[in-house]
C-alpha cells in the first residue's frame, strides 16, 4: 500500500475495517472497524435510550464526579500510553503528545470537581406569597463530531462536562486518530462510567461524512459539539436545524500575533515560534499572522529566521523531534498549495529542508516557510492554511494593527507584545478574538478559563464554568404558597 492510499476502499456490509497509515512512512498504524449509518443509529438510540431510562441523568452528583476523577487519576498514570497513540496516528511529537494528554486530565478533573459542585438560584422576597427556582438540569443526548489535530484534548473538553452535567454522548472521532477516543471510553468505563452512556463510531472517510451529518442531523440528540473547519461547521449547523439542537462550534482562526518595538523581543521570538510551528502549525488558534512594528520588523524576522533554521524535524516517536509530519497527504499537497500561492503574493524569505532518509522522504513533511512583505489582503494573510507557514505583515501605529488585526473573518485569539500596559489595554480590548493573550502565545496555564471565537470562528465557549453550562438547561420553577382566608 502506498502512502498516497489514506484508507481502504469503504465499505458497508459487517465486519468492515478501515486502516490508519502512519504519516510519516506510510506503514499501517492500526486497523479499525468501518461503520455507517446503521451503527450510527444504533449508536444514537443508546444514547437516548441511556439518558431516558438508565438514571445517569438523574445520579448523584459526587458519584459523577468520582468517575471523572478516577479516569483523570489513571490518565496521569498511563500519560505514554496515549501520547505514544497520539504520535503515532496525527504524528505529533513525543513532548507536544504528552502535554496534550496532561492538559486532557486536568480537564477532566476539572470538571469532576464542578459535577460536585453544581448549584442554581432561589428568588425570595419579590411577593410574599411565592418562591422562585432556577435549576440546571442535562440538555439530554448528546453528539460529538472531533477532528485530528488535537484528537484527545478536543474530545475531553466535550465528554468531560458533558458527564459531569449528566448528558450521554456518541462520538465520532476522525478517521485520521480514532485510538485515543477509544482509548479514552474504555478508561471512563474503567472507573465505573456504565458503557451504555458514551458510545464511539469509527469509519473511514466515505463513511466518516454520513457519519457526521446523521448525528448532525438527529431528531434523537438534543446537542452537537463540533470541532473542525469552518464550512464543515456550517454544514454541521445546517443539519442541526432539523430538531433546532443546541450547537456549539469551535471553528477556524486566522490570529494576529502582534509584535510592537517596546516589547521583550526574545520573549516574543519564542512566542512567534511556538505561535506557528506548534503541532507544525495545524492549529486552530496558530499564530499564522505575524504583525510587526516597522522599526524591529526586520531585526525580527531575520532572528525568527535563524531561529526556524535549528527546528528539528522527524519521526514523532524520537525525543529529540521538535516538528512532525502533516496528518495527511490530502493536508499536504493543500499546505504546499498555499506556499506556491504564497510565492506569487508576497516575498519568500525562508523555506527549511524536510527529512531524506529512514523512510521519512514518503511522509507528509512540511518546512518551516516564512513570507515576508505579506498584504492583508493576499490570500495566505486571510485563508487558514493548517500547516508551518507564516505570514508577515507589517505596521507603524498601534490603530494600524488593531485594523489588521481585525482585517479577517475570524476571531478565535490574537496576541499582543509590548512593556506598555496603556497598549496593551487598548489592544486587547480593540481585538475582536475570544482569547487575546499579553506576552505570551498558546499559553495553557490559565487552562480552565472560556475558550472560543468571534464571527466564523464559532458558537459557544468550552473550559471552565462556560463549558459546562453549554451541557445544561436552564429552568425556572415558580411555587404559589397557600394564601391564608380572610
Amino acid at each position: 500500500m502506498t502512502l498516497a492510499a489514506e484508507r481502504d476502499v469503504a465499505s458497508n456490509h459487517a465486519g468492515a475495517t478501515f486502516s490508519r497509515y502512519s504519516p510519516v512512512d506510510g506503514s499501517v498504524v492500526a486497523t479499525y472497524p468501518n461503520q455507517g449509518l446503521d451503527e450510527t443509529r444504533a449508536a444514537i438510540a443508546t444514547a437516548r435510550t441511556a439518558f431516558d431510562k438508565s438514571g445517569w441523568a438523574t445520579s448523584a452528583a459526587k458519584d459523577r464526579a468520582k468517575v471523572l476523577q478516577t479516569a483523570s487519576n489513571l490518565m496521569l498514570e498511563r500519560v505514554d500510553d496515549f501520547a505514544t497513540w497520539i504520535a503515532k496516528e496525527a504524528g505529533k511529537p513525543m513532548k507536544a503528545a504528552r502535554s496534550e494528554v496532561v492538559h486532557s486530565a486536568h480537564v477532566i478533573a476539572h470538571y469532576a470537581a464542578l459535577a460536585s459542585d453544581m448549584r442554581g438560584e432561589a428568588i425570595t422576597q419579590q411577593v410574599p406569597d411565592a418562591i422562585g427556582l432556577v435549576v440546571n438540569e442535562p440538555i439530554g443526548a448528546v453528539g460529538i463530531i472531533t477532528p485530528w489535530n488535537f484528537p484527545l484534548s478536543l474530545v475531553a473538553r466535550k465528554v468531560a462536562p458533558a458527564l459531569a452535567a449528566g448528558c450521554t454522548l456518541v462520538a465520532k472521532p476522525s478517521h485520521f486518530t480514532p485510538k485515543v477516543t477509544l482509548m479514552l471510553r474504555d478508561l471512563l468505563i474503567e472507573s465505573g462510567m456504565p458503557a451504555e452512556v458514551f458510545s464511539v463510531v469509527t469509519s473511514d472517510i466515505d463513511n466518516g461524512a454520513l457519519v457526521g451529518q446523521e448525528i448532525a442531523g438527529s431528531t434523537q440528540l438534543d446537542m452537537v459539539a463540533f470541532t473542525g473547519s469552518t464550512e464543515a461547521g456550517k454544514a454541521v449547523a445546517r443539519a442541526a436545524t432539523s430538531n433546532v439542537k443546541r450547537v456549539a462550534l469551535e471553528l477556524g482562526g486566522k490570529s494576529p500575533n502582534i509584535i510592537f518595538a517596546d516589547a521583550e523581543l526574545d520573549d516574543a521570538l519564542r512566542g512567534a515560534y511556538t505561535g506557528i510551528y506548534l503541532n507544525s502549525g495545524q492549529v486552530c488558534q496558530a499564530g499564522t499572522r505575524l504583525l510587526v512594528q516597522r522599526s524591529v520588523k526586520d531585526e525580527f524576522v531575520e532572528r525568527l529566521i535563524d531561529m526556524s533554521k535549528k527546528i528539528r524535524m522527524g519521526d514523532p516517536l524520537d525525543p529529540q523531534t521538535e516538528m512532525g509530519p502533516l496528518v495527511n497527504e490530502k493536508q499536504f499537497a493543500r499546505v504546499q498549495g498555499y506556499v506556491e500561492r504564497g510565492i506569487s503574493e508576497a516575498k519568500l524569505v525562508y523555506r527549511g529542508e524536510t527529512p531524506k532518509d529512514g523512510g521519512m522522504e514518503r511522509g507528509h513533511f512540511v518546512a518551516p516557510t516564512i513570507f515576508d512583505e505579506v498584504d492583508s489582503r493576499a490570500t495566505i494573510a486571510q485563508e487558514e492554511i493548517f500547516g508551518p507557514v507564516l505570514s508577515v505583515l507589517t505596521f507603524d501605529t498601534t490603530e494600524e494593527a488593531i485594523r489588521l488585526a481585525n482585517e479577517t473573518m475570524y476571531g478565535l485569539a490574537a496576541a499582543v507584545w509590548t512593556t506598555n500596559i496603556n497598549t496593551a489595554f487598548e489592544v486587547t480590548k480593540a481585538i475582536r478574538a475570544g482569547t487575546v493573550w499579553v506576552n505570551a502565545y498558546h499559553a495553557t496555564s490559565l487552562n480552565n478559563m472560556p475558550y472560543g471565537g468571534y464571527g466564523q470562528s464559532g458558537l459557544g465557549r468550552e473550559l471552565g464554568q462556560h463549558g459546562l453550562h453549554e451541557y445544561l438547561e436552564t429552568k425556572s420553577i415558580q411555587i404559589q404558597l397557600p394564601r391564608k382566608r380572610r
